[in-house]
């Protein structure tokens, strides 16, 4: 027997669509207020004047787990670029104009981020994952493929900015990730690391070209604290400096092409 309260007195479809907008009215809240982690007090790019968009309260601080500092209340960490750069009109979102030398101040296309400034470790036993071949027997390069070590490396402007030395692999994706080399003139005082990627090998001629840098500007190339290790930071401001150095190594390179 059927219950003449459920059926004549409550309307179970109507109180469904009550619970619906309820709960998606309390999302899009929960959304709106999480978006507000990031880019938020909204100021002024000109006056640095607060500008009040809403004045819903911000969540409160969420912590994580991470693996080189344990549970964390994230405070993403900001490079202090005060001096580096300047805009080029007082209009919000006008292009930053370098002070200096972008590709040693690390501002535009040769920016870093303040990454953890520890290695980063295979998941399997915890070690260093990208090191050089002199500290990792177990690996060793393909013999079909050219051995780098030897060759002169060649900048932009055509000269030998120094001669490779070694090889660092990243032990987790098996591939070469950088080149050392010994910085020309400097007998091995000056060891530069330099991304594999933006190098090209020529077997023939026995050279390992970079056109990204001036011989100038290889030789003042970020070292490295450890000569067996590297940094997650030391990685985003080696990749960034090497990167950057096709937009700014020459005047030419430099500004719109149009």
């Amino acid at each position: 027997m059927q219950s003449e309260l459920i059926n004549t007195h409550v309307d179970l479809a109507l109180i469904s669509l009550y619970v619906f907008w309820v709960a998606f009215a309390a999302l899009i809240y929960y959304l709106v207020r999480e978006s507000r982690r990031e880019g938020f007090p909204l100021l002024n790019e000109v006056r640095g004047e607060l500008v009040v968009r809403n004045p819903m309260t911000p969540p409160p601080p969420k912590s994580f787990l991470t693996l080189h500092h344990g549970r964390i209340v994230p405070e993403t960490p900001e490079r202090d670029l005060t001096g580096l750069l300047s805009p080029l009109g007082l209009l919000p979102g006008a292009p930053l104009q370098p002070l200096g030398n972008p590709m040693a101040d690390g501002v535009g296309p040769a920016s870093y981020a303040l990454r953890a400034d520890v290695s980063d470790m295979t998941f399997d036993d915890n070690t260093p994952k990208i090191v050089p071949l002199r500290t990792a027997p177990a690996y060793s390069i393909a013999a079909e493929d050219p051995n780098p070590v030897g060759f002169a490396v060649i900048t932009a402007d055509g000269r030998v900015a120094g001669t490779v030395v070694d090889a660092w692999v990243d032990r987790s994706d098996m591939l070469i990730r950088y080149l050392e080399a010994d910085a020309e003139g400097t007998t091995g005082q000056r060891r530069i690391v330099f991304p594999m990627f933006l190098a090209t090998i020529d077997r023939n001629r026995r050279e390992v070209n970079v056109v990204s840098v001036m011989s100038h500007q290889f030789l003042e190339a970020p070292g490295l604290q450890n000569p067996d290790t590297i940094t997650l930071r030391e990685e985003d401001r080696i990749s960034g400096y090497f990167a950057g150095g096709h937009m700014y190594a020459t005047p030419s390179r430099f500004g719109p092409v149009v």
